[in-house]
């Protein structure tokens, strides 16, 4: 079986000598992050990529996912401090931004709690109006443009939003075949997605919150590929269960015979280094020992300082993996030659 490699496209990415590299380096499916990518960028970023390569193209909605809005430089909120969260587009301050989908704010609760980023601020729901929040800052933080935000409990969001139906109906247009569905919570989700995508695409369902881990079997079933994407599953569940759950979820894909693919932090260090460290390489070893069918570079192909160098090292450990299957360790004239 053959390990693929999916390369996320992003500024350090989308330039002509990195897309000739990295299909020079035979990987085998690019994919296009709607989040970043508004419906009007998404067809000239396909036909900048096809222009210097034939590798497949995917789509990756935004799915039912928060996010704040535009942000000034260096916005940072206090402790104590109260900040309006509003549904229309504002150029965000310490006093107030934006939170889209505007509908997350029909479910909002005096109470709930909202992380902004991995570890950006924590903030309390205090008052509530229409089409606007008033939060008290629990914890202080740096807030940035477009970064994920994480409501606790989950609010009740489409599967795909409108801007991603714009999107696949371009990218079908264009002929793109692959769709990933961004935190896919039911097979119902992955239904609604097939409805959308023309006949014969790949739906590659990914399983990053509490509802996609909870119902994973019915996930995987309707799905023909499934992505567990650790960071954002890392919001929702204690980080120290998600490699756990990462295993439960390869091996339940291996049984039913559904490729699975896991992303996120696989060479963190890679975005500002050209070198890994060992404990990444171990956790690529260890994710390949799961039996994953495919690793997927996010921010390091993205944003990353050196694109092609992260997807050699991704393709070093697949070739030492190859090489050392079933306890066949290498010699060491040997792994000086891989």
């Amino acid at each position: 079986m053959k390990i693929k490699i999916l390369c996320t496209l992003g500024p350090a990415s989308l330039r002509a000598d990195v897309i000739k590299g990295l299909d020079e380096r035979g990987i085998d499916l690019f994919r296009i992050n709607l989040s970043h990518t508004p419906p009007e960028r998404v067809l000239p970023t396909i036909e900048l990529v096809r222009r210097y390569s034939n590798i497949p193209i995917s789509l990756d909605t935004q799915g039912a996912q928060v996010r704040c809005g535009l942000m000034a430089d260096g916005v940072v909120v206090d402790r104590g401090q109260r900040v309006e969260l509003v549904a229309e587009p504002v150029q965000g301050t310490s006093g107030r931004f934006t939170l889209w989908p505007g509908s997350v704010f029909v479910g909002l609760r005096v109470g709930d709690s909202i992380r902004v980023d991995f570890d950006g601020a924590l903030l309390q729901v205090a008052e509530l109006g229409d089409g606007f929040a008033v939060a008290t800052v629990l914890e202080p933080g740096m807030v940035r443009s477009n970064k994920a935000v994480n409501i606790d409990p989950h609010p009740n969001l489409a599967p795909v939003t409108d801007s991603d139906v714009r999107a696949i109906e371009i990218g079908a247009a264009a002929g793109v075949r692959h769709y990933c569905l961004s935190f896919a919570s039911s097979a119902g989700d992955v239904e609604l997605m097939r409805a959308l995508v023309p006949e014969g695409s790949t739906i590659i369902s990914k399983i990053e919150s509490r509802a996609g881990v909870r119902n994973r079997d019915q996930i995987i079933d309707a799905s023909d590929a499934v992505l567990i994407d650790r960071g954002d599953l890392s919001r929702e569940v204690p980080v120290e269960y998600v490699p756990f759950y990462q295993k439960a979820i390869v091996r339940q894909a291996n049984r039913w015979n559904r490729p699975v693919y896991v992303a996120t932090n696989l060479l963190e260090s890679m975005v500002n280094n050209r070198q890994p460290t060992i404990a990444e390489m171990n956790d690529i070893a260890n994710t390949l020992l799961d039996g994953v069918h495919g690793l997927v570079l996010a921010a390091e192909t993205a944003i990353g300082v050196d694109p092609c160098g992260a997807v050699d090292t991704v393709m070093r450990s697949i070739r030492a993996f190859e090489h050392t299957t079933f306890g066949n360790l290498l010699e060491e004239d040997r792994l000086r030659a891989v």
